[in-house]
């Protein structure tokens, strides 16, 4: 019995806990999976650290906070500081290659992705580069299908910027199979 624990980590203003959340209902609403996701802010709206736990399995969830996550996503230098002794031996460590110098070696698999960097060049909004991480993450793992994604994306999503997370999703997508388990 498959059990994921997901840490999204970085700074208010970033969409980490929007990411979290269209995550934890894609894997509910359409995959009839179970799923907590609770969320911690910083002092500060923008700016402030954010973190938000996203635990997916297939059987009841009985603790909702995640200790030792198997994929840990930091976006920002202090969120990986911070956050990156926790994750569990052999587990995955996503990070944005703008934000974050890895310079810690821990017991995982360090995926070092241009995200932020792609979305810029391909769309020059960065109001999508949460759902291009969320892309990267379905491209390097298999917690939940791209297409239960986008449709939680067509439900929380105004019509008129669809088309734009759409683009977002698959550029992560793209960014994230060459590393896929």
């Amino acid at each position: 019995m498959r059990r994921t624990r997901l840490v999204f980590s970085g700074s208010g203003g970033q969409g980490v806990i929007t990411a979290a959340i269209i995550l934890a209902e894609a894997a509910v609403i359409h995959e009839g999976k179970n799923a907590t996701q609770s969320q911690s802010y910083g002092a500060a709206a923008r700016g402030g650290a954010t973190r938000s736990d996203v635990i997916i399995s297939e059987r009841e969830i009985d603790f909702p906070v995640v200790t030792q996550p198997n994929i840990l996503v930091c976006l920002t230098q202090d969120a990986y500081t911070s956050f990156g002794p926790e994750i569990r031996p052999a587990g995955i460590l996503l990070t944005d290659s703008k934000f974050v110098e890895t310079t810690k070696k821990v017991d995982a698999r360090q995926i070092e992705l241009p995200m932020y960097e792609k979305v810029m060049e391909e769309i020059g909004k960065p109001i999508v580069f949460n759902i291009c991480v969320l892309g990267a993450l379905i491209g390097i793992s298999d917690v939940v299908n791209a297409d239960s994604v986008m449709k939680v994306i067509g439900e929380r999503v105004p019509k008129d910027f669809i088309d734009l997370n759409k683009k977002a999703l698959n550029i992560g997508i793209e960014l994230g199979l060459p590393y896929r388990m």
